[in-house]
């Protein structure tokens, strides 16, 4: 029996970590498969290497990491595509705090920060929320919700770190209006939308 360890470009999901096993499952002498999001160890009885490099590619996948740059215009659409479902996930829970502090309780006495702090936490619960949703067409339930707590969260924590400074700076205290959402939206975005890129490119693993 031997055993190869694969380092495998172009994962970002359990979807592609199915498609890579399946496809070297698929290779004569392969007796077992461990895959993760970056990598994949096979265990063989006389396996062709070349069988085995074939499928990987075969699947849509490269071997090794390639070399990292800033030109991958498929790889910001995607991670922009993965920003934006964090952003949607965190949004909720960052706007409606501060909506329900500035409608329903304008007198609570609780500080700026504190108010911000508390945002910033629901954010992180409902986009968490959000992805375990996303990831059961996937996968089961709990598989879902341990994925969707192991994303990202310097991702999040910036993104939701630049949507209250940009609302402070704007009104001064916790408070949304018409005039300050847009700013927060696209800071939000653009603030984490290079970090997953890069993490999407050299890593080949989503934050969302």
């Amino acid at each position: 029996m031997e055993t190869v360890t694969y380092e495998v470009g172009g994962m970002s999901c359990q979807g592609c970590v199915s498609n890579l096993t399946s496809a070297l499952q698929g290779v004569q002498g392969v007796t077992s498969v461990e895959a993760e999001v970056g990598s994949a160890v096979v265990q063989h009885e006389g396996a062709d290497s070349e069988a085995m490099e074939g499928a990987i590619t075969g699947a849509g996948f490269s071997i090794g990491q390639p070399e990292f740059n800033w030109n991958d215009g498929a790889v910001w659409k995607q991670s922009a595509h993965n920003t934006k479902w964090c952003l949607i996930g965190c949004s909720i829970g960052d706007f409606g705090t501060i909506a329900f502090f500035q409608f329903f309780l304008p007198d609570s006495g609780w500080t700026t920060m504190s108010i911000m702090l508390l945002a910033m936490f629901n954010g992180l619960m409902t986009s968490i929320a959000l992805e375990t949703v996303i990831l059961t067409k996937q996968m089961a339930l709990m598989l879902a919700f341990r994925t969707a707590c192991g994303m990202s969260l310097i991702s999040m924590i910036s993104m939701e770190a630049a949507m209250n400074i940009t609302d402070v700076l704007i009104t001064g205290g916790a408070m949304l209006t018409w005039y300050t959402i847009p700013p927060m939206l696209i800071a939000g975005f653009l603030t984490p939308w290079p970090y997953n890129y890069w993490r999407l490119k050299k890593y080949g693993v989503a934050c969302h």
